[in-house]
């Protein structure tokens, strides 16, 4: 009886084995090379510009050099006369640029949405500036602007213009031209983004729309818009503070000039550290250049409600 109370026993449940952390930590372990390595090539030139920002440093002139607190910051605001000129310059680059950009890039996604013959090879073709270096880009516009073999000279043929004419060396032609290479690159940028997110608007809206009798405009007004709301406040948002940093264009395809005024301060800046090698005071500069950029991307950010519902 004993024997078979024993054999009717249930066997004891297994005990159960403790969960290794490791598999937790393997995913944070996996990038945390990566993560280590990003956080020194973004933290320590952070740091580096507001230590230097401090400093008076010009390896030119080492006797000089020192601490210096917010002379820097003073000499900037109340010294510089550059500083005022090239701070105007580049809100009024970055607006006029941003702003034909997204409406020449709203356009352009806007036709390639649609269905027509060839329509892989137009959005190749649209898309492909995108794909071209700045200094390429400045490079290729050089040689459209040139007074010998570009565009001028074909305009005076047809007795527009003059012979010899250079609209980068003019100081009322060179905005407009500026602002024309850099719209042939900036633009499919606008027209990426935009048209990724028109790809997502349901067409049964606009078919609802169309039974209720909605335009055309109005279907664009009320539907497309505020569906590409998030993507348009986002786009113009990176494009802004890409093209306020924009130095690789301006530089190879004006120089900041004629008599300075294409110079915008990421410009100047780079003047002040690689002409002048006055490291300190080009890092205060741009300390300033990165307080102004912070504080306008948060305040449109909340001007424009981004990721919120409309009311």
């Amino acid at each position: 009886m004993a024997q078979a109370a024993a054999v009717a026993k249930p066997p004891a449940p297994p005990r159960r084995r403790r969960a290794s952390a490791t598999p937790r930590r393997l995913p944070y372990l996996l990038i945390a090379p990566a993560a280590l390595l990003m956080l020194g090539f973004i933290a320590y030139p952070v740091i580096s510009v507001f230590y230097y920002s401090l400093q008076e440093y010009n390896p030119t002139k080492p006797w000089r050099n020192g601490f210096a607190g917010l002379d820097n910051f003073v000499h900037a605001f109340t010294e510089d006369p550059l500083f005022w000129d090239t701070l105007v310059f580049s809100a009024k680059w970055v607006v006029v640029e941003v702003g034909l950009q997204l409406l020449f890039g709203l356009a352009l996604a806007l036709i390639v949405n649609q269905t027509f013959v060839g329509r892989a090879l137009g959005r190749a073709l649209v898309f492909s500036p995108w794909a071209v270096s700045g200094v390429l880009t400045s490079a290729i516009w050089v040689l459209l602007y040139n007074s010998q073999t570009g565009i001028t000279r074909y305009l005076a043929d047809m007795g527009i213009g003059a012979y010899g004419t250079s609209w980068l060396s003019d100081t009322s032609t060179v905005f407009p031209a500026a602002i024309v290479a850099d719209l042939w690159r900036g633009v499919p940028f606008f027209a990426i983004l935009i048209l990724a997110d028109l790809q997502s608007v349901s067409k049964d809206l606009y078919e609802a729309a169309e039974v209720d009798g909605a335009s055309r405009i109005k279907q664009f007004w009320h539907i497309t818009l505020p569906h590409l709301k998030d993507a348009i406040v986002l786009s113009t948002l990176l494009r802004a503070v890409w093209e306020f940093n924009n130095v690789d264009l301006l530089y190879t395809l004006t120089g900041g000039g004629p008599a300075g005024v294409t110079t915008t301060l990421p410009l100047h800046i780079a003047n002040t550290s690689v002409d002048a090698h006055d490291f300190g005071y080009a890092s205060a500069l741009t300390t300033v250049a990165f307080v102004i950029l912070l504080f306008c991307s948060v305040v449109y950010l909340r001007l424009s409600k981004f990721g919120g519902e409309d009311k």
